[in-house]
């Protein structure tokens, strides 16, 4: 694919067989991000785990202390007052059985979370060919399989992010905006780390971190320093 001239400038500033300390590589991000927007700060860490085994799946959730700059949109699949709460929560939409057409038949997808109490999985399953490829499986690992509807709708609008492996075992998750101060990003990357690093499946062995990158939508990966991340 070929690159544009403003990554290629960009690219200059990053020195690519560099292992960066997190605050310089911050820094050089906040610098090359030069897009006309406000551009997503993402993290991209490559695990020493074999995601095929259930014993070395990496899976978990974890509330940003700054969020993540993005409006979150949430659908909460509930019954009774359930529907109540989580809309009176900040639920964009809550509701039973009557949604799953809406979902199935009209194609309708205007939602970032999906929410389910236990009672509703049943219902919710049958929608798993479509979530589950989105990613928008309620999980109880992820705290949206849960019967408080109204503390799991608190942290996703606080800015809660669920992380898991791809085919590839790598994670790819989103840790702010350019637009935030660089102690604001370097917060979350670092309550990000800490979390994978906790949820390390004591199946994996050898180097857990294999590679961590930093990045914003437009610009160059900066490569850190794994090391750091597991000395804490």
């Amino acid at each position: 694919m070929k690159k544009g001239k403003r990554y290629l400038e960009a690219s200059k500033l990053v020195e690519k067989s560099k292992l960066y300390d997190l605050p310089e590589a911050v820094a050089i991000l906040k610098k090359v991000a030069n897009a006309k927007f406000d551009e997503t700060v993402e993290a991209h860490l490559k695990l020493g785990v074999d995601g095929r085994h259930a014993d070395q799946q990496v899976r978990g959730a974890v509330v940003l202390p700054h969020g993540t700059g993005k409006t979150v949109k949430v659908l909460v699949f509930a019954k009774g007052e359930k529907v109540d709460q989580a809309l009176a929560a900040g639920a964009d939409y809550a509701g039973g059985d009557e949604l799953v057409p809406k979902i199935q038949n009209e194609g309708w997808l205007d939602f970032d979370v999906v929410i389910a109490t236990p009672d509703m999985m049943g219902v919710v399953g049958r929608l798993g060919r479509i979530l589950g490829p989105k990613g928008l499986m309620p999980n109880p690992k992820a705290g949206t399989v849960t019967p408080d509807v109204v503390k799991a709708i608190e942290e996703v609008k606080a800015g809660k992010i669920e992380y898991r492996l791809d085919k590839a075992n790598i994670i790819h998750v989103p840790v702010g905006k350019v637009s935030f101060t660089e102690e604001q990003i370097i917060d979350n990357y670092k309550a990000l780390m800490y979390a994978v690093v906790k949820a390390k499946p004591s199946a994996a062995k050898g180097q857990y971190l294999k590679s961590v990158t930093i990045t914003s939508t437009m610009g160059p990966g900066i490569k850190l320093n794994p090391i750091r991340f597991t000395e804490a």
